[in-house]
């Protein structure tokens, strides 16, 4: 198998990338940033998570604000 050392998505969870974005930006400022309604209306984990999932534009852009906000940290 290939070493991905360079992917700061490598190994990470859904839920874990969702939990870390909620943690620093909150809900309110991550459904500002990205605007579906998972993030806007009654917003939860679970509920993200199963958008997310069905969702590939969707969880593009969630992979890549927790890009920025990394290299931000």
């Amino acid at each position: 198998m290939q070493e991905q050392t360079n992917n700061p998505l490598h190994g990470k969870r859904l839920d874990t990338i969702i939990n870390d974005l909620v943690e620093y930006y909150g809900w309110e400022e991550l459904g500002r940033r990205i605007s579906i309604r998972c993030f806007n209306e009654n917003p939860s984990v679970k509920s993200s998570l199963t958008f997310l999932r069905k969702t590939p534009w969707a969880r593009e852009k969630v992979e890549e604000l927790y890009v920025r906000m990394l290299k931000k940290k």
